[in-house]
C-alpha cells in the first residue's frame, strides 16, 4: 500500500505542476496525470486487504474484493482518453490557426476598448420585429 501512496503523490505533484505551466500542451498532460492518479486512488478503495476476486465452488463471498471500483475506473479511462484525444485535436486546431500555444492571462473587463461586432449588419436589424 505505501507503494500505491507514492505512486498517487508524484503522479498529483506531477500533474499540479504541469498543470500550472504555460504550454498547453503541458496542462493537458498534467490532466493527464492526475485523472490516472485518481484510477490509482479508485483501484486502491476496492482491495483494502481484500482476497482475489476469484469464487470457487463453497468459497464464502466475505474479504472478496469489490468488483464495483474496477467497473468505475474502467469507465474513468475511457471518459479521460475521450478528453485527452478532445484537448489534442483543439489544440491542432489552434496551431493550424497559427494561434500560440501559450496559456495567456485573461484580460479585465474594466479596460475601456472598442468592440466591433463579429457579424456586420446583425445591429441594423433591430426593429424587424422578430
Amino acid at each position: 500500500m505505501p507503494v500505491v501512496a507514492t505512486s498517487v503523490f508524484l503522479l498529483l505533484a506531477a500533474g499540479v505542476y504541469l498543470l500550472l505551466q504555460k504550454s498547453w500542451l503541458r496542462v493537458v498532460i498534467g490532466l493527464g496525470l492526475i485523472s490516472h492518479a485518481m484510477h490509482l486512488i479508485l483501484l486502491s478503495s476496492g482491495r483494502p486487504g481484500g482476497l482475489a476476486p476469484v469464487l470457487l465452488t463453497g468459497a464464502g463471498i466475505e474479504g472478496v474484493t469489490d468488483p464495483l471500483p474496477q467497473a468505475f475506473v474502467l469507465t474513468a479511462i475511457v471518459i479521460a482518453m475521450a478528453m485527452t484525444i478532445y484537448l489534442f485535436a483543439a489544440m491542432a486546431a489552434l496551431a493550424r490557426r497559427g494561434k500560440r500555444m501559450d496559456v495567456e492571462p485573461v484580460p479585465d473587463g474594466d479596460e475601456d476598448r472598442e468592440t466591433e461586432p463579429d457579424q456586420p449588419g446583425l445591429e441594423d436589424n433591430e426593429g424587424s420585429g422578430s
